[in-house]
Parts: C-alpha cells; structure tokens; sequence
C-alpha cells in the first residue's frame, strides 16, 4: 500500500500541473489528488492487462505534451521515465520498439536527475570510482528522482543487452541501485533487491555475470515483500535458473506463480503477467531444458 501512496503522489502531481496549465489548480488540486489516487491503485489492482496496454498511450503523450509545457519539471520528468520504462519493458510488441520507448524513458530520467541533483549532470561517461564520489552528495530529496533514472536505465540496459556500451554501465547501475538503499525510506527495498538481482544476472559468469549474488538480492527481495509480488519469483525463475539449467528450481518457481492467488494490493497487474509469462517458460521448458 505505501509503493501504492508513492506512485499515487506522483500522480497527482501530474494531475496538478494539469490542472495548473489550464488556469484553475488552486480550485480542482484537491480534486486531482483524489482522482490521482484512485486512478493509480485502479491501475496496479487492475487484472486485465490488455486494458492497461491500450490505454497507457494516451497517458504517455500526455506525460509528452506537459514536458513540452514545463521541461524543467523533475516530478513530471520522473513519471514520464517510470511509465515509458514500464510500457518499453512490458507492453512494447517487439524489441525495436522497446529500444525507442526505453531510450525515451532513459532521457527522461536523466533530465529529471540533472534537475533534483546537479553533479548528476555530468555522469555520462564517468569511471566507476567517479561515479561512486558523486553520490556521496545525494539525499533523500533525490531519492525519487534517482529511483526514476535508475528505474528507467534498467529497462534501457535490458533492451539493449547486446550493446557491449549499455552493459558497461552495470556496475554504475549497481552503486546507483545502493545508494537508493541508503537514502530512501525502505518502501522500495524489495524492487531495489529485484532490481540488484537482475542486474547481477543479466550476463553469463563466462562474461562477468554474478548468479549467485543475483540469487541472493533476490532472496532478501522475496523476504521483504512476503510474497505478495511474484514477479520476483518469475525472475528467480528466468534470470537464475534457466542461465544455469536449473530446472528443478526453474519448475518448483513457476508452478508456485501460477498456482497463487494474483490479486494482492499494489501487485494485481504484475502478478496477472507474471502469471502468464510463467505459463509460457513452464510450457517452453522441455526445449530449452
């Protein structure tokens, strides 16, 4: 419920500067604010995910079009990164697609970091040492914008996991991913561990892939969420066991997604897709094993 108030909030800051552009925010701010959250827990409690792909469209040009109006606006930024991320990495109907949509979402984040944050500014093409400095600076008043760019860099990383340049930013990733862990609140903790997770298992150990550190982020990850996402399994699933021809834990791991109840508040819509993803490795399992 709290991951739920916090993309609630971003919401209504959306809806707000809505509501701002068109000459009346001080009437219908409140209004907005309630809509905001209703409209957000109306998406994350939402089973259909056809209904949410068909619809998030129209969001995201309209995340475009208030950029255009306010470009130095890191909370619209932010959303606008967090959405394109999420459509980019879930909905996109091939990877040509989720290249653009991602890269959109990267720049996104980036622009909204550089706002909150200025030494972020200047993180392109930093060393991993100089990178690290840089985020001794940073607060908790960035940690919503950091969690942006980190979130959206994530899908980009992993849309373009055959570009040797995105793949050399994990380590970064990685700093970034735990500085979020000191300076953020804990309502994030199990997505920061899933995301450390992801990043630790995007390559082969033949290429410097961690799996045993990733299968460890992943733990605490499922610990701290009590298993209400099963995304997290479903990734246990696809980036651990399937890479190590674990096939025992690969089976065990999804058949428990698809035999659990997916309505959970706050996971509704990713449990649902986790669910059928899950179908969908389980039925692939004799070819790939």
């Amino acid at each position: 419920m709290q991951q739920c108030r916090r993309v609630s909030a971003r919401l209504a800051l959306v809806l707000v500067s809505i509501a701002s552009v068109t000459g009346c925010g001080s009437l219908v701010a409140g209004a907005a604010n309630n809509f905001a959250n209703n409209l957000a827990l109306a998406v994350v409690n939402q089973p259909d995910p056809e209904l949410i792909r068909d619809g998030l469209p129209s969001y995201l040009l309209l995340l475009d079009s208030l950029i255009e109006s306010d470009p130095s606006n890191a909370d619209i930024l932010g959303a606008a990164a967090e959405m394109y991320a999420a459509y980019g990495a879930v909905f996109a109907d091939n990877p040509v697609r989720a290249r653009i949509l991602t890269e959109r979402a990267r720049d996104y984040g980036s622009r909204g970091i550089c706002i909150n944050y200025e030494p972020a500014c200047e993180w392109q093409g930093l060393d991993l040492e100089t990178f690290e400095a840089s985020l001794v600076g940073m607060s908790a008043s960035s940690a919503d914008s950091l969690y942006s760019y980190a979130l959206s860099s994530l899908a980009y990383i992993r849309s373009h996991s055959d570009d040797w340049n995105a793949l050399a930013e994990l380590p970064q990733m990685e700093a970034m991913l735990k500085r979020l862990l000191d300076i953020d609140d804990g309502t994030r903790d199990a997505s920061l561990f899933t995301y450390l997770g992801v990043l630790a298992t995007l390559r082969t150990p033949a290429l410097g892939g961690e799996p045993e550190k990733g299968l460890d982020y992943f733990e605490q990850a499922l610990a701290l969420n009590d298993g209400q996402d099963l995304s997290i399994k479903l990734e246990i699933a696809r980036s651990y066991a399937r890479p190590l021809y674990d096939r025992e834990l690969h089976d065990r791991l999804l058949t428990e997604v698809v035999a659990a109840d997916p309505v959970a508040v706050g996971f509704t819509l990713t449990n649902t897709l986790a669910q059928r993803e899950a179908t969908e490795l389980l039925a692939t399992a004799d070819e790939f094993f």
